[in-house]
């Protein structure tokens, strides 16, 4: 299967997401995680996958002078698309309420981006997922913040913790993209460069 194609090929997954790092494992490919800081800016021009694509992009760039010629390196972002704008993680407590105050009862747009870096090539790729969520209490809303802290998702949420199973009434699209990684397109992408690079 795909870790025999990839044997003579080295993978960094730059993600500190342990949600991205146990999808990897789950592939059953071996990967090396190698973390760098970057600063998750973007120019205010761009818009829903667009934004995604640039910070993709931009994690990648610190680890581009020491790539082997047999490395893949994996970058990725996820926004959450929502009113014409892009919600990101939440700084506070009260930013987290007004995120998810804002989703109760309307749909969204999930949006996860991938960066496949070697040092002949760039590849970026997105998936997009809607979720609709039913009207949210003011005490499901608190208690998932008091009990969850989701300060590190985008959008005040994770869909696989308790507000995503009793909240969320439709998806449409791929469930882990929600979760921070489109499996599905990973594995495909992984599988082209196996053949051609």
């Amino acid at each position: 299967m795909l870790d025999e194609k990839l044997k003579n090929h080295h993978i960094i997954l730059a993600s500190g997401s342990p949600r991205r790092q146990n999808f990897f494992k789950n592939l059953g490919l071996d990967f090396e995680i190698r973390l760098k800081p970057v600063k998750e800016d973007y120019p205010s021009r761009l818009t829903h996958f667009e934004i995604s694509n640039y910070l993709a992009q931009l994690k990648a760039l610190p680890y581009k002078d020491e790539l082997k010629s047999n490395d893949i390196l994996i970058t990725s972002d996820t926004i959450v698309w929502h009113n014409h704008e892009a919600l990101g993680k939440p700084e506070n407590e009260t930013e987290a309420y007004e995120m998810l105050k804002s989703l109760s009862d309307k749909t969204h747009q999930v949006i996860t981006s991938v960066c496949f870096t070697t040092t002949t090539s760039e590849k970026t790729l997105y998936s997009i997922t809607d979720v609709t969520f039913k009207a949210l209490t003011e005490d499901e809303i608190w208690y998932y913040i008091n009990t969850c802290k989701p300060f590190d998702k985008a959008g005040s949420y994770g869909i696989q913790e308790w507000i995503g199973q009793i909240g969320v009434t439709e998806i449409k699209g791929s469930y882990f993209n929600v979760m921070g990684l489109p499996t599905h397109l990973v594995y495909k992408t992984l599988n082209s460069i196996a053949e051609t690079f």
